[in-house]
């Protein structure tokens, strides 16, 4: 970070903040980032850190609503973008596959929140993303047995839980392979699979 970021007005502060923290998680084990290193990374002292979140709590829970908006965003511009709920389904899989390469520290965040026994606010965004992300499918699927594109006896929880532990799965590869590029590399492939499943047999 540069030394002008020392002087940023209180919003943009947070969106740096946010930013820094999204970094350092591609990098590290999430849970052994500190207030410390956070402040280092963007060049400042803890103390000034500490005038923008209360808490190092506060300062996830801010990484976590970045997190909801720009995927969720991403998710409907894809789907928007599609004429049919099957290419709809395929371009969200693929915008959500973009959004980890590009910032690969994310999923090891939301597992981490998710693993917290304790109600935290980070926890609660995650899980308010995870009921959102499913809304979406759910539409999607239903849109699809309308038009015949789906199997009408298609399960939508069986199927929204399959699609998000596809791309689960395409993480978990990546991180073993030490190679983000793996999933976009393959994530074509392994939806071309998986959409073979849900369709209405011809």
């Amino acid at each position: 970070m540069s030394a002008s970021n020392k002087y940023l007005p209180a919003e943009e502060r947070r969106a740096v903040t946010v930013e820094a923290v999204v970094e350092l998680a591609g990098e590290q084990n999430p849970s052994d980032i500190t207030t410390a290193a956070i402040a280092k990374r963007m060049g400042l002292t803890q103390g000034a850190l500490f005038r923008h979140f209360k808490n190092k709590d506060a300062i996830l829970q801010a990484v976590m609503e970045w997190v909801t908006e720009r995927l969720m965003s991403r998710i409907e511009k894809a789907v928007h973008a599609e004429t049919s709920p099957l290419a709809a389904l395929e371009g969200m899989f693929m915008a959500h596959v973009g959004f980890i390469t590009e910032h690969p520290g994310i999923p090891r965040m939301l597992f981490g929140e998710l693993q917290r026994s304790e109600e935290t606010a980070p926890k609660r965004i995650v899980q308010t993303l995870i009921r959102r992300y499913s809304e979406h499918l759910n539409r999607l699927f239903e849109q699809g047995k309308t038009c015949g594109e789906l199997d009408e006896k298609l399960d939508n929880e069986a199927a929204a839980s399959l699609f998000i532990g596809t791309i689960q799965g395409l993480v978990m590869q990546s991180l073993i392979a030490g190679d983000v590029g793996h999933m976009r590399r393959n994530a074509l492939k392994v939806f071309t699979i998986y959409q073979r499943g849900i369709r209405r047999a011809s």
